[in-house]
C-alpha cells in the first residue's frame, strides 16, 4: 500500500470517529439534529480538505521516494552514475544529498576495483610474457648442451654465459616484483635518516660507474653550495637514484652526457632532476611511463633489458616520502631528451 493511501485512511478514520460521536451526543441528547447537521457538514468539509491538502503533500514525498527506488535499482545493476534530485521536504533532500555522496563513493571504488583488476591482469600477462622469453632462451641452450652438440670450448662458454645473463634476467625480474609487491601491501615502514644529496649522488654514481664507463657517458652535476640535508630511507633512495639513472644510460647515445641538478624547491622539498639525451618521451606517454610494465617503445625497452618496474618503484618510494615524481621534455645540444625529476623532504631537526 501507498504512502498516500496509508495517510488518507488515516484522515478517514479521524473523520469517521468524529461522527460517530456527533452520533453518539444525538443519541444521547446532548446535541440537538441541527447541530448535529451543522458539525457533520463542517467536520466532512474539513475531512475533504484534509484529505486534498494530504494528496497534493504526499506527492513530492512520493516523488522523492520513487527516485531513490530507481536510482538504487540502477546501483544494484551496477550503475553508480545516476543523482537523485534533491526534492521534496527538507529531511528528503537531505536523505537525497547524503544518498548521491554515497553513490559517488561506490562509483569512485568500483572504479578503482576495475582499475586493480585491469591491473592485475595486465601484470599477469606481462610477467608472463617477460618469464617466457628468458625461460625459452636457458631451455633452448641447455637442451642444446645436453645433447652434446656444442664441440669447441668458445661456444660452449658462449652458451653458459648466456644462461647465466638470462637467469640474472629473471632473478632481477622476481626482486623488482617483490618490491613492488612490498610497496603495494605498506610492507615498508617509513623510517628516514638525516641524509646528505651529495653523498647519496655519490652512491648512485658508483653502483653504476661500469655502465656508464662501458657506453663512454659523461655526467654533470649541479649542486648549489649550501644544499639542506634530506630525511629520508638512504637504501631506498639510492634505489630511485639507480633506477632513474639505469633508464637514462640505457636510452642515451654511446658517449652521452647525463645532467644531475639538484635545488630547493621551498622549506619543505628539494629537487633532484636527472636529463639524458636520449630520444625524448611522447607527451602522450608522459603520464603512464612510471605505469608498471609500460613501456614507451616496447621492443626497444626488451632490447636494452628493461622489464618495465623501474619507474613503478621509484614512484612507489617517492610517494612513500611524501614527495613528488614527474618527467619532461630534456632539450639539449645533441637533441630532445627526457629530465626525469622526484623531490626529497627536507630533514628537520
Amino acid at each position: 500500500m501507498k504512502l498516500r493511501m496509508y495517510l488518507l485512511i488515516a484522515s478517514g478514520v479521524s473523520t469517521g470517529m468524529i461522527l460517530l460521536t456527533l452520533f453518539i451526543c444525538y443519541q444521547y441528547m446532548l446535541l440537538n439534529w441541527k447541530d448535529v447537521v451543522i458539525l457533520t457538514t463542517v467536520t466532512l468539509s474539513a475531512a475533504g480538505v484534509s484529505m486534498l491538502i494530504h494528496y497534493f503533500m504526499t506527492r513530492p514525498l512520493e516523488k522523492a521516494i520513487q527516485a531513490i527506488t530507481q536510482e538504487t535499482t540502477h546501483i544494484a545493476e551496477g550503475h553508480f552514475k545516476g543523482k537523485v534530485p534533491q526534492i521534496g521536504p527538507v529531511e528528503f533532500q537531505r536523505l537525497a544529498e547524503q544518498f548521491n555522496r554515497m553513490t559517488g563513493k561506490l562509483n569512485e571504488s568500483f572504479g578503482q576495483i576495475r582499475s586493480a583488476e585491469a591491473s592485475r591482469k595486465e601484470l599477469v600477462a606481462n610477467v608472463s610474457h617477460d618469464l617466457r622469453t628468458p625461460m625459452a632462451s636457458i631451455q633452448a641452450f641447455v637442451e642444446a648442451l645436453q645433447d652434446d652438440v656444442i664441440a669447441d670450448k668458445p661456444t660452449f662458454e658462449r652458451y653458459l654465459q648466456t644462461i647465466r645473463l638470462e637467469t640474472g634476467r629473471l632473478d632481477a625480474l622476481i626482486q623488482e616484483l617483490f618490491k613492488l609487491s612490498q610497496l603495494d601491501a605498506g610492507g615498508t615502514e617509513f623510517v628516514p635518516e638525516r641524509y646528505h644529496v651529495d653523498h647519496l649522488l655519490v652512491d648512485g654514481l658508483q653502483s653504476l660507474a661500469f655502465q656508464l664507463e662501458e657506453k663512454g657517458m659523461q655526467v654533470e652535476v649541479d649542486l648549489p653550495d649550501r644544499l639542506p640535508p634530506v630525511a629520508i630511507m638512504p637504501q631506498e633512495m639510492k634505489r630511485v637514484l639507480a633506477n632513474i639513472l639505469d633508464n637514462a644510460i640505457r636510452h642515451s647515445p654511446v658517449g652521452g652526457r647525463i645532467d644531475i641538478q639538484a635545488e630547493p624547491m621551498s622549506e619543505q622539498f628539494v629537487r633532484l632532476s636527472i636529463a639524458d639525451q636520449g630520444h625524448g618521451i611522447d607527451e602522450g606517454d608522459r603520464e603512464r611511463v612510471f605505469d608498471r610494465f609500460y613501456r614507451a617503445d616496447p621492443s626497444r625497452t626488451r632490447a636494452s633489458g628493461g622489464a618495465g618496474l623501474g619507474l613503478a618503484i621509484a614512484k612507489s618510494i617517492i610517494e612513500l616520502h611524501g614527495g613528488t615524481i614527474g618527467v619532461e621534455r630534456h632539450k639539449s645540444d645533441a637533441g630532445d631528451g627526457s629530465r626525469f625529476w622526484f623531490t626529497m623532504p627536507i630533514y628537520k631537526s
